[in-house]
C-alpha cells in the first residue's frame, strides 16, 4: 500500500507565499506521476499542477506563472511552491500519485492540507 502525506498549508495574506510538500511512503513502489488538486468550498476538485517522473510539468491556467511544481524522486516527494497567492486560491489541497507496486498500478490520494488566503 502506498500512502501520501501532505504538509505546508496554512493561513496567508493575499500576495504571500506557501510551499506544500507531499511524501509518498510504502514499499516496493515506483511513481510515474504526482500532482496537486484543490477543492474550494462548494466547488469540484480541480487539478492545479502535475509532474511526471521524467520531470514534465503542466499547470492550470489559473496558477500558471505563480505556482511551481517540483519533485525529488529519491525522496518520493513532490512540492508546490505557491507565490502571489489570492483569495481564490483558498481551498483544501490534495496530493495525488500514480505508479506501480508489485506489478499492479495504483492511484493514491492524501488527506489534504488547508490553504487559506485572506484579502
Amino acid at each position: 500500500q502506498v500512502e501520501l502525506l501532505e504538509s505546508g498549508g496554512g493561513l496567508v495574506q493575499a500576495g504571500g507565499s506557501l510551499r506544500l510538500s507531499c511524501v509518498a511512503f510504502g514499499n516496493a513502489f515506483i511513481l510515474t506521476y504526482m500532482g496537486w488538486y484543490r477543492q474550494a468550498a462548494g466547488k469540484q476538485r480541480e487539478l492545479v499542477a502535475q509532474i511526471t517522473s521524467s520531470g514534465t510539468t503542466s499547470y492550470a491556467d489559473s496558477v500558471r506563472g505563480r505556482f511551481t511544481i517540483s519533485s525529488d524522486n529519491a525522496k518520493n516527494t513532490v512540492y508546490l511552491q505557491m507565490n502571489s497567492l489570492q483569495p481564490e486560491d483558498t481551498g483544501l489541497y490534495y496530493c495525488n500519485a500514480e505508479g506501480s507496486r508489485l506489478g499492479k498500478r495504483f492511484n493514491a490520494w492524501g488527506q489534504g492540507t488547508q490553504v487559506t488566503v485572506s484579502s
